[in-house]
């Protein structure tokens, strides 16, 4: 029986070397290393001249581990070899010239900057597991991930209750139902808008990693419109804007609450993402504007009733319309702190889902 080579294809990591023989339903395995660096392999099976036995030998650029994993299938062998120090070697063996028999293995080739990445990524993997490991879970997260998903899913449920009954009311009565909004909604508005003191505190508790300051600046914002632009003036309850600005809040969370609370049980929909970090960039500027039409309808009404009015000394007063003059340049500073908070929130997501696609 004559001897014959196989056809053999390589490929290298920084710390490995890939050996994939073309040799089918092999048998009699013989595969040795010698001086560290020498490669001795033989086996019989069926290979590029048939039934035959087969056998090479690759002297290797640099030293390798004498640990040799093998594995034979029906349709080759498959050779790994670890180095004796990691790092990228510029051929396979030591002799220039490259065997005629040996060939680059494509399926598994990488150059040397994308097997630098590979390995990046496997330390990073590694890191981050170990990291994991450390960490002491937490045995009230169940707990944690509970209440948040049910305060989540009441706020939903309460601003959707006030969304579609407005929108109903909207087309059945048209421009009239722009003036009785707070009648019929303001009950419900009130009980979400209490529920959102939440989002305050929790930050501080650490149930969620979003900032205290932009959800303080929120909440408060639009608690102060609520109670005191709207709950206290009576001739401001019947006004259009009050159509406006509740539309538009519950419009922004009917996508918002959903979304933070399929996050709660690892859900993630993909057209609620989209809506939830792109609805908010007209809707949020325009709430905003919608807030400040409503301080300004109602500063005369303040400096006429002296409502909130602080007495001062020698028997002047200080209207409350002058604290809302103030209050409507913080508001436009809130917007921008909200916005870039929020801009932020929507570059980090997509950055992180660019890595996953990568």
């Amino acid at each position: 029986m004559q001897i014959l080579t196989p056809h053999v294809y390589w490929a290298q990591r920084h710390g490995e070397i890939f050996l994939r023989v073309e040799l089918s339903d092999a048998k009699n395995l013989d595969i040795n290393l010698q001086n560290n660096n020498i490669l001795q392999f033989r086996a019989l099976g069926h290979g590029a001249k048939g039934e035959n036995e087969y056998e090479f030998s690759l002297e290797f650029l640099e030293a390798v581990k004498p640990n040799i994993n093998h594995k034979s299938t029906m349709r080759q062998v498959d050779i790994k070899i670890k180095k004796q120090e990691e790092r990228w070697w510029d051929r396979l063996t030591l002799q220039e010239k490259k065997p005629l028999f040996l060939a680059p293995d494509f399926d598994r080739w990488l150059d040397e900057s994308d097997a630098e990445m590979e390995l990046q990524a496997r330390e990073q993997k590694i890191n981050k597991i170990s990291v994991e490991s450390r960490v002491r879970k937490d045995p009230y997260l169940g707990l944690k991930k509970g209440y948040l998903f049910m305060y989540n899913l009441v706020q939903f449920l309460g601003f959707s209750w006030i969304f579609v009954n407005m929108t109903v009311r909207l087309f059945i009565l048209g421009q009239d139902s722009f003036y009785d909004t707070f009648h019929t909604t303001a009950d419900m508005m009130y009980f979400c808008q209490m529920m959102a003191v939440l989002e305050v505190i929790n930050p501080l508790l650490g149930l969620v990693k979003t900032g205290f300051f932009p959800a303080m600046i929120q909440v408060a914002g639009r608690n102060s419109i609520l109670f005191v632009i709207f709950g206290s003036l009576e001739q401001m309850q019947n006004k259009p804007i009050v159509f406006f600005v509740f539309y538009l809040w519950s419009t922004i969370e009917i996508f918002r609450y959903p979304f933070y609370m399929l996050g709660c049980i690892g859900t993630e929909w993909k057209l609620l993402t989209w809506l939830r970090y792109n609805l908010w960039i007209p809707l949020y500027p325009l709430g905003v504007i919608a807030e400040a039409v409503a301080v300004i309808q109602s500063l005369p009404i303040f400096d006429e009733t002296q409502l909130f009015s602080f007495p001062l000394p020698a028997g002047y007063t200080l209207s409350f319309s002058y604290i809302l003059q103030l209050y409507l340049i913080l508001m436009f500073l809130g917007l921008f702190i909200n916005f870039r908070h929020l801009y932020n929130q929507r570059r980090r997501r997509y950055r992180s889902r660019k890595r996953k696609v990568h």
